[in-house]
């Protein structure tokens, strides 16, 4: 049977929500889903290996790609620009991987636009205090930090309407089986099934 084309996965929720550890948790049983590989023009740190943590570019070399429409989407924070590389993701999805995008709202609603045939999902927390909770619970962050991305929070949360699933992450292994369920009912759907499915009435 024909390998099936991956699904673009679009993964967003608010600092704080543990999206990260609901994401690691899930990849480490999954080996048909990758975690989307960004550019960037920042400059390596010890331990980045291009192409594994980062795509590293320069600011030209990044510039060329934005002229090129080689980028799903891009931002510039603190000086430096950070995007999607549209011909790698392409590449994975082709192969039959499934790709995750672990991006920020902005981003996500501007891949939604371009790339219809996208599974968004939003990762939340059980409450506002939760949250709170979370944050000061690391312990490393000042008091005016920690109001900035509450306030960031409250702000992202109101976006999460414009996602197809939403996922309250009150337990990472809950949270993980919830992740789950939606990636094996997206890809069950026809027009995902449809290649595979007329082979097989085909050769009926």
């Amino acid at each position: 049977m024909t390998n099936k084309r991956g699904m673009l996965i679009i993964f967003s929720g608010p600092s704080g929500c543990g999206k990260g550890t609901v994401l690691s948790r899930f990849l480490a049983e999954r080996t048909d889903t990758v975690l989307s590989v960004s550019a960037t023009t920042r400059k390596p740190r010890p331990g980045d290996v291009d192409g594994v943590h980062y795509f590293f570019r320069t600011r030209e070399e990044f510039e060329r790609m934005i002229a090129a429409n080689e980028l799903l989407e891009y931002a510039e924070y603190s000086g430096n620009y950070y995007g999607t590389p549209a011909p790698y993701v392409e590449e994975c999805l082709a192969a039959g991987k499934n790709v995750i995008l672990e991006i920020e709202v902005q981003g996500a609603l501007k891949v939604m636009q371009t790339c219809p045939d996208h599974v968004s999902i939003f990762v939340g927390v059980p409450s506002i205090g939760e949250l709170e909770r979370r944050l000061r619970g690391r312990g490393t962050e000042e008091e005016e930090v920690i109001l900035r991305r509450m306030a960031a929070a409250k702000q992202e949360l109101a976006t999460a309407e414009k996602y197809q699933y939403l996922v309250i992450n009150d337990d990472v292994d809950k949270a993980v089986l919830r992740l789950q369920a939606i990636l094996e009912a997206e890809s069950l759907r026809y027009n995902r099934m449809k290649t595979n499915f007329m082979e097989v009435m085909n050769n009926a």
